[in-house]
């Protein structure tokens, strides 16, 4: 090959691979790559049906090209972020304060339900109809089965062990004839059809199934809430720390305006919003996730001993 030729190749290949440019290192007509990490464990598709017109929003009113990034356990987002395979995302608290201690990020919003709150809380569920109390289940007789979420979620482990167990100095290996971690949607579905007694789940996932499919609407029907933790952060969205100033201004500015446009993208905007549950967003930082890291510490001292 001459000289001249591999000249050409090199100026070619590096044109290429300046068209697609990671959002922290922008530069001059560089294509900016934004790729969204989104947690799927009850449905890709229904989170794709949820998001998606929020990131092809993003997209039209940044310029960036807006990819999701799916994955169904939140350990994982956690590690994509950390090793730069994704630059935004929307956390429930507790990845979120992961995502900011291990991952190189920083929370610049919240969430905001649709009646306005910043909040949502844990709940257990029981069977209706099968007279299971709250006191009956802290009895500890080793008879029910029980079914606690991800190991990093908020509402599925960390609030329930906190407010409810901890606080009692209960173990739920020691107290329940067999433990099981699994999502929301799928504790739902074993309460709701006897697999277990009882399971965690959250006031915002309640929302959600209520007005899901026909299979999550009637296992709503079948179940009833037994307990419900105190008020807890909502879900942060972050973006990496090392991403250019202006692609964060970006972002945030979409973000906390989001669903306050004048005329049709308003409109358009807070219909998206009424699918997802909320009311919009609000800027926030990463104190936002302090009540997070003191049930964390609690629960590192609880396993210390």
């Amino acid at each position: 090959m001459s000289r001249l030729l591999r000249r050409s190749f090199i100026a070619a290949a590096l044109l290429g691979l300046a068209a697609v440019a990671p959002a922290s290192a922008q530069s001059s007509g560089a294509k900016v790559v934004l790729r969204f990490s989104l947690l799927s464990a009850d449905s890709q598709s229904e989170v794709r049906k949820y998001w998606q017109p929020v990131l092809e929003d993003l997209a039209r009113a940044t310029g960036y090209e807006v990819q999701p990034f799916f994955s169904a356990n939140y350990g994982l987002l956690v590690q994509a972020m950390g090793a730069k395979q994704t630059e935004v995302g929307w956390f429930s608290a507790l990845p979120a304060v992961e995502a900011v201690d291990r991952a190189g990020a920083e929370v610049f919003a919240r969430t905001v339900d649709d009646k306005g709150r910043d909040y949502y809380t844990s709940l257990i569920l029981a069977r209706k109809g099968s007279g299971l109390t709250l006191a009956k289940l802290l009895k500890c007789d080793k008879t029910l089965n029980f079914g606690l979420g991800d190991p990093n979620s908020t509402t599925g482990t960390l609030a329930p062990m906190t407010y409810l167990f901890n606080a009692r100095h209960i173990d739920p290996k020691a107290c329940f004839k067999t433990v099981r971690s699994a999502e929301h949607s799928v504790n739902l579905m074993a309460v709701a059809n006897g697999v277990v007694d009882a399971a965690t789940n959250n006031s915002t996932g309640m929302s959600y199934y209520k007005d899901g499919s026909p299979a999550a609407r009637e296992a709503v029907t079948k179940t009833v809430v037994i307990w419900e933790s105190p008020p807890l952060p909502e879900s942060a969205v972050v973006y990496r720390k090392d991403l250019d100033p202006t692609v964060k201004r970006k972002i945030r500015d979409f973000f906390v305006n989001y669903g306050k446009a004048p005329g049709a993208e308003g409109e358009h905007q807070r219909q998206v919003l009424v699918n997802l549950k909320y009311s919009g967003f609000h800027g926030a930082v990463d104190s936002y996730l302090e009540p997070i890291r003191k049930m964390k510490a609690e629960q590192a001292k609880v396993a210390e001993h």
